[in-house]
């Protein structure tokens, strides 16, 4: 019970070809690995940025630079790239 066969498996992949259509699977399947590219990309960012924030003084200075950063997309996805302004908190407590 619980294990699969070759003829499961090829049971598997003809429903699935018939749900989405042979037309549809490779592009599913890109779409796929470049959200997969895009998460170990963004990971990667927080762990950097996090060894950053842990190396970085614990007094900021008094007055604050703001700095533009570029958040990178995935490999030949350079319609998403662009540089953004990191918000910055104006409100005195």
């Amino acid at each position: 019970m619980g294990r699969l066969g070759p003829t499961e498996i090829v049971l598997i992949l003809v429903v699935i070809v018939l749900l989405f259509g042979a037309k549809k699977l490779p592009d599913m399947a890109r779409s796929l690995g470049k959200s997969a590219r895009i998460l170990k990309s963004e990971a990667k960012a927080m762990k950097s940025e996090s060894k950053d924030d842990a190396a970085a003084p614990a007094d900021p200075p008094s007055d604050p630079v703001v700095q533009q950063r570029t958040i990178q997309a995935a490999p030949g996805d350079v319609t998403s790239s662009r540089p953004v302004a990191e918000p910055t908190d104006t409100t005195k407590r």
